[in-house]
């Protein structure tokens, strides 16, 4: 995490810090193009690490969008089987929507307007709604558990 710190110094960002060890990185950027951004992102760790890594930038605003939306917190019972899908593009969302279809029960599945959100009743590597998520999105979309969510809010409302 530290040489990922040092690359996003290196392209100019200010007050980088990483939070866990899951490549959660935030810092400061002027305000260019989000896609010039994570283009940019994509190609220095590719050419600094030699491995291909998809990069979503999203702002404090919008992360605090996707936790007030959260459309499934009634049914949520541990933070660490519930899991939130950030997507890009987002019609990659939009096209996750085609599992609202089938009955997850006791697992369930909605779809806000950033992100998708999956409540892993039994576990999430037993996860049969998981299982199906992923084959439908592939790499295109970057999870992290609810638990994770609020510490990557707390963190990006603290700066």
């Amino acid at each position: 995490m530290a040489d990922l710190r040092a690359l996003l110094h290196e392209l100019g960002h200010e007050d980088v810090r990483t939070l866990l060890n899951s490549g959660n990185v935030m810092f400061r950027a002027a305000r260019p193009s989000k896609p010039a951004m994570v283009d940019e992102l994509e190609a220095a760790i590719t050419r600094r690490f030699d491995i291909s890594a998809r990069v979503i930038v999203l702002e404090a605003a919008e992360l605090n969008a996707i936790v007030r939306e959260d459309p499934l917190q009634s049914v949520v019972g541990d933070p660490a089987r519930y899991v939130v899908a950030f997507g890009a593009p987002s019609n990659v969302l939009a096209e996750s929507r085609l599992l609202l279809r089938e009955s997850w029960t006791p697992e369930a599945f909605a779809v806000g307007a950033r992100a998708a959100y999956l409540w892993c009743a039994d576990g999430i590597a037993d996860s049969r709604l998981a299982k199906a998520f992923s084959r439908l999105t592939g790499d295109t979309v970057t999870t992290r558990n609810w638990a994770t969510v609020l510490k990557l809010q707390s963190a990006a409302n603290e700066r």
